[in-house]
């Protein structure tokens, strides 16, 4: 009777699960790839919005600033 197999099956065990937690570790760092990529589009829509939004809310101002100073320009060549 070979008693072995029973002596080590439990470290079989354990390097067995180690063995699949570095798979699945390896697994999922080459994944992560593709969720940094994600990642950035997402921050780059994020910072198109804004700057968008920040355009058409200084655009009136800027719009109007330009109309006075022209106004005032055209004024001041018809002395």
């Amino acid at each position: 009777m070979n008693r072995t197999p029973q002596r080590n099956a439990p470290r079989t065990a354990m390097l067995n699960a180690c063995n699949a937690l570095g798979r699945l570790a390896a697994r999922v760092q080459r994944e992560d790839d593709g969720v940094t990529a994600i990642e950035y589009g997402l921050l780059a829509g994020l910072i198109a919005v804004v700057c968008i939004a920040a355009f058409q809310a200084t655009g009136t101002s800027m719009a109007a600033m330009y109309t006075t100073w022209s106004n005032a320009v055209l004024a001041a060549l018809a002395l």
